[in-house]
């Protein structure tokens, strides 16, 4: 069924688009289209990024629990 649409199809479905939504809420459509698909890629060099902070965290952390610091001066 859609494989018979074609361009003059396509740019009478964009104009029925822009006449019931008007031109300034698709653009602002967009825009939050843009802010999302810039948040998922920042989202993604982030997990990139995130095991190397976890490994040099994971050698940074002692343990500071009272029980541990007894035992260290009692060895």
């Amino acid at each position: 069924m859609l494989n018979n649409i074609g361009l003059p199809g396509l740019l009478l479905i964009a104009i029925v688009v822009v006449l019931l939504f008007g031109r300034g809420k698709i653009s602002q459509l967009m825009g939050d289209v843009a802010k999302g698909i810039k948040a998922f890629r920042k989202g993604m060099s982030e997990d990139e990024i995130e095991p190397h902070k976890v490994e040099q965290a994971a050698d940074a952390a002692r343990d500071v629990t009272p029980d541990a610091e007894q035992n260290k001066t009692n060895a």
